[in-house]
């Protein structure tokens, strides 16, 4: 597995030469989001859509 380092290095170089530092730093962001979603699935830390849906429903009961 690659260090943090080597991962955030591998994101922005993948980004255009023209990039803002915002669109960058929204890339990292997003690949860290996606990250810790699937180490949260993998650890059964997460709910089924069908679930999800359920309690949205409920909110506004």
């Amino acid at each position: 597995m690659r260090s943090a380092k080597e991962q955030m290095s591998k994101i922005i170089q993948e980004q255009p030469d023209d990039s803002s530092y915002d669109e960058v730093l929204r890339e990292l962001a997003f690949a860290r989001m996606v990250e810790r979603g699937l180490e949260d699935s993998d650890a059964k830390r997460a709910i089924s859509n069908e679930e999800m849906k359920h309690r949205i429903r409920t909110w506004g009961k």
